[in-house]
């Protein structure tokens, strides 16, 4: 059997490869957007997708809880009405089982299917300088050639482990949020601990908290949150919803963050002391990221106006948890509110009012080794039949690090992003001809899917141009790289996120040199990004190297 295996991989890889005009990498928002703009061009596409089946981190992150905290009408597609109206979200924050059921729809749907490829994951992709193609290997051996390569690989999909010792010996369960099983998980009667408290862990808390013996909570980070306020869609707000296809569309791509809320033009100083109070109660106690994304304008660049928000939040803690000493840790004493990523929970701070929760405060009391019984602290060994990792994600970058990828003359893209990414609006980087990249490093994100719906379509009229010019490739001049990677820059340094460590501002902990802040995202919001790619279209992408 062994050597069958090996005898059909050394022909793959000694065969030519098979070709197509357009390779898609990732079978999430992105790869999905790609696909369906390219196939409508007329191109021949392959997409290849390393899990079995679309969604991208909607596929892997199956773990309890997981959710949207952008309203679920505002993240499904927005390309077809007609599959806007089909599609009735059974919640305002719908979960990874129904959200895994819906991009399935959409594929078959619109008969996407057929150009996919899943359990297929890519190791390699070198630019050939001689066919002006890029070819793609799979971690199988075998071989394709494409003109285009889209890697929509996703800012939050490479799993991140913590740095512990003796992390592999635990004898018990052991899981990471992002990589969760298919077959069902029971915490009835088990001692379970759960690492980190960023979005992931924070939904997943409180789903093992309502039938773990025990759960012990190591926070090495506190973070401001927020209620989602979730609940069922009736079918009045419904048919509201579906009626309402034109105007939703408009407010998510003309928002600051393509989420449908979007920051009150007003200072938070231009209120009195009671009106503030009154809009942030309203906000706090409103469906969704309003309190975040619709604040004040300048709760996220001016320190007074953000001591005033962060102060309100911490009110809330203090408020809802009942053991004083208990609500000051989880209290944020390093960065104020909405500076770094803000989870959005239901209960979470009454979790800690159970006496089957414990947290420990990893800043006062590190872990020191993992070992086949639990975890030891500096201070305390908690005994654990289950660990449960919700470490986030080597955010950003991360994905593209773990395929091989070389540009011209077999330049290395990790080589080239060394001291961090630079990007043309995001999307393409100069010496990779036909890279594409929807809601890459430098683009404006947010809420994702609407990034990679306007990237895809700006990837079309770019290949539409090239059809026209009788092109063969583009790569961005790196001048034009340099500016965009530079104005990037500056916006983020006008930004109180700028003085965070996080993964908005490239911080990974976990990773050898990664513990300096970075650009990698742009901040300067989703209306002024489209204006500046539709110039673009305009004047004939001047900004390319076109061969």
């Amino acid at each position: 059997m062994i050597e069958t295996q090996t005898t059909t991989i050394k022909q793959q890889q000694s065969s030519a490869p098979i070709e197509y005009d357009a390779i898609i990498i990732g079978a999430g928002a992105g790869g999905i957007s790609a696909l369906l703009h390219l196939r409508d061009l007329g191109l021949r596409c392959r997409l290849f997708e390393s899990g079995g089946g679309p969604g991208g981190a909607w596929y892997w992150n199956r773990y309890p809880g997981a959710r949207f905290d952008s309203e679920s009408y505002s993240y499904g597609f927005f390309f077809s009405k007609e599959l806007f109206q089909e599609w009735k979200w059974s919640e305002h924050f719908a979960g990874q089982p129904e959200t895994e059921r819906y991009f399935n729809y959409v594929i078959d749907r619109f008969d996407l299917r057929r150009d996919m490829q899943f359990k297929s994951r890519v190791d390699k992709a070198h630019f050939n300088d001689e066919k002006n193609a890029w070819d793609v290997t799979l971690a199988d051996g075998t071989r394709y050639r494409g003109r285009w390569l889209v890697a929509a690989v996703g800012p939050l999909t490479k799993p991140q482990l913590p740095k512990i010792d003796g992390i592999e010996s635990f004898a018990g369960e052991a899981y990471h949020t992002a990589r969760w099983p298919k077959h069902p998980v029971s915490f009835e009667g088990k001692r379970v601990g759960v690492i980190g408290t960023g979005a992931s862990g924070v939904q997943t808390i409180q789903e093992v908290a309502k039938s773990a013996a025990h759960l012990t909570v190591f926070q090495r980070t506190a973070n401001y949150m927020a209620p989602l306020g979730n609940g069922p869609v009736t079918d009045e707000e419904q048919e509201q919803i579906q009626a309402s296809f034109e105007e939703l569309k408009r407010k998510v791509n003309s928002s600051y963050a393509w989420f449908l809320h979007t920051p009150d033009q007003r200072s938070i100083f231009d209120v009195s002391d009671e009106e503030r109070e009154r809009f942030f109660e309203e906000k706090y106690n409103a469906r969704g990221m309003g309190i975040w994304q619709g604040n004040f304008r300048d709760i996220l660049t001016d320190r007074r106006a953000n001591d005033l928000i962060s102060d309100f939040i911490r009110r809330k803690i203090r408020e809802r948890v009942k053991d004083p000493e208990t609500a000051e840790k989880l209290i944020p004493k390093d960065h104020g509110f909405g500076t770094r990523r803000v989870p959005h929970e239901t209960n979470y701070y009454e979790v800690y009012n159970q006496p089957n929760v414990t947290l420990v405060d990893l800043k006062a009391t590190p872990i020191t080794r993992i070992v086949p019984q639990g975890v030891q602290t500096s201070e305390s060994f908690h005994e654990l039949d289950m660990l449960i990792y919700a470490t986030g994600f080597d955010a950003i970058t991360g994905a593209f690090e773990a395929i091989d990828i070389r540009g011209l003359g077999g330049q290395k893209l990790d080589d080239k992003w060394i001291d961090g990414p630079s990007t043309y609006l995001g999307v393409m980087t100069a010496g990779f001809p036909n890279f594409y990249m929807p809601a890459g490093p430098l683009s404006a994100q947010g809420n994702i899917p609407r990034t990679c719906e306007y990237n895809a379509w700006w990837l079309a009229e770019l290949i539409r141009y090239m059809q026209a010019e009788g092109l063969t490739y583009v790569e961005p001049k790196p001048e034009a790289e340099e500016e965009w990677t530079e104005h990037a820059r500056q916006v983020q340094s006008t930004l109180l996120t700028s003085e965070v460590d996080s993964w908005f501002t490239g911080v990974n902990r976990n990773r050898e040199g990664r513990t300096s802040r970075r650009v990698v995202q742009y901040r300067g919001g989703a209306f002024i990004y489209r204006e500046k790619c539709e110039a673009a279209v305009r004047n004939g992408f001047p900004e390319f190297i076109k061969k």
